[in-house]
């Protein structure tokens, strides 16, 4: 299916409700991650398939799948009608309550997870979904501390934001969380002095389970990992990296946490990234976004069957009003239906081995602002630095710098909504892109990068 927009007429009452919006949104609406009088929020009026129209009837390419979730474009008929149909026939029901939208969901989701995940919990998103993840691992190993890695994202609320690895985790972190970060693999900026994969990924494995030794091995509940690290930057691990995380937590006992809020449901190309490598299988894996392409808020917990009969005649101490919401599940089904039959998570796939991943080394190649590429599927990073010989980043980590910010402003200008984070760009389109415009995505990249160029100083 293509995914051009059909909707493409901005009127006049269009664009006199986005100054509306933006009026009242700067009055009453305060905005996450934000210091709220130092931001300009763009105005979204409309959406259809890959494309949005800001507040001045402006049509952007959405290569930012808003925060990563729209996998399936916006507005898809099927999940809209679907959405319509639920609403009339069950709008909502106690999570006590069986209802048919939440069984089937949950019935598709055992089915693509990996391995013996056969349980599902659903929770409103992402970030209660780690934190319902971690309560299982404690309630199930008796355990408290927690693994996670630095340049991670897990979540905002209270235990999710300290289990994060970025900078945003410093304002909330009192030490408190029993959480305990770890350096993942990243050789482009490599903790380990490595020169290769196999060095990066070797060295990173001898760092973690020492400091699980250091830590004491009997203290930790769960390691949560992301199968590949979304917002921190994209790094695909290196071979045999997740599978050697998969023995040293068995091997001591620990939960393996799969995070796959952000790569999960086809945007590395597969239906979980944790799947391109073969034969791992995490203990619980942690979904959102993707599931129903955030039309409706959902999330969830697999859970694998040894940890659901920890629960078999003992109560889980934890609930949400909102749990299998039958509109959200009602969107999950559809959006499943839908990937499955358009074939998404296999363009995704052929997007990157046949455009994204050569089109993205062509530049890459071309302009000496870009430091590096790296991704799969439709999950791209391009890490923008000012020397590539010292690697120096265009903007430091935890920040952004007027470059960056003339970067963004270039994307938009030229018809592109980018993802953006620190010195990155992220290419995270829709995964139903066609290849025209994938194209036209990478050809304006090329002229921001070329802006970039002028911020190079080294060779």
């Amino acid at each position: 299916m293509s995914i051009a927009a059909e909707n493409t007429t901005v009127t006049d009452e269009d664009l006199a409700a986005g100054r509306r919006a933006y009026e009242l949104d700067r009055r009453h609406v305060f905005h996450s991650w934000s210091a709220q009088k130092q931001i300009t929020p763009m105005a979204v009026t409309k959406a259809d398939g890959a494309y949005v129209w800001d507040g001045e009837g402006r049509r952007l390419l959405d290569f930012s799948s808003q925060l990563v979730n729209t996998n399936i474009g916006h507005q898809h008929p099927k999940v809209v009608a679907a959405i319509q149909a639920q609403a009339a026939k069950l709008c909502t029901v106690a999570p006590q309550y069986v209802n048919d939208a939440r069984s089937e969901a949950a019935r598709l989701v055992a089915e693509l997870t990996p391995g013996n995940l056969d349980t599902v919990f659903f929770t409103n998103g992402g970030a209660d979904a780690v934190e319902h993840a971690i309560r299982m691992a404690r309630l199930h190993t008796g355990r408290y501390k927690v693994l996670s890695a630095y340049r991670s994202y897990h979540g905002g609320t209270a235990l999710a934001v300290n289990v994060t690895g970025d900078p945003r985790r410093i304002p909330n972190d009192y030490g408190t969380a029993g959480t305990v970060h770890f350096h993942a693999p990243f050789l482009y900026r490599s903790q380990f002095h490595a020169t290769t994969q196999e060095e990066e990924c070797r060295r990173a494995l001898e760092h973690l389970e020492q400091l699980i030794l250091l830590e004491g091995p009997g203290a930790f509940a769960a390691l949560i990992l992301e199968s590949i690290p979304g917002t921190a930057g994209i790094m695909v691990p290196p071979p045999g990296y997740l599978a050697g995380v998969r023995e040293i937590t068995e091997k001591y006992g620990i939960v393996f946490i799969a995070d796959e809020v952000m790569a999960g449901f086809g945007r590395s190309g597969k239906w979980f990234a944790v799947e391109h490598a073969a034969g791992v299988e995490p203990d619980l894996l942690t979904f959102a976004k993707g599931v129903n392409s955030g039309y409706v808020p959902l999330g969830g917990v697999a859970i694998s069957d040894e940890i659901a009969a920890t629960f078999a005649d003992v109560p889980y101490p934890g609930g949400l009003t909102y749990s299998g919401h039958p509109l959200a599940c009602a969107a999950a089904v559809a959006t499943i239906g839908a990937m499955r039959e358009e074939g998404m998570v296999e363009n995704a796939a052929r997007l990157g081995a046949e455009v994204f991943g050569p089109g993205l080394a062509e530049l890459a190649e071309k302009h000496p602002s870009v430091g590096e590429v790296r991704g799969t599927g439709a999950f791209w990073a391009i890490e923008f630095v000012t020397d590539r010989a010292t690697r120096e980043p265009m903007a430091p980590y935890g920040g952004s710098s007027p470059a960056m910010n003339t970067l963004i402003g270039a994307c938009k200008e030229r018809g592109l909504l980018p993802f953006a984070n620190f010195n990155r760009i992220h290419v995270a389109p829709p995964l139903n892109l066609t290849d025209d415009q994938a194209r036209t995505g990478l050809g304006i990249l090329d002229e921001v990068m070329a802006i970039a160029d002028t911020y190079t100083t080294g060779g």
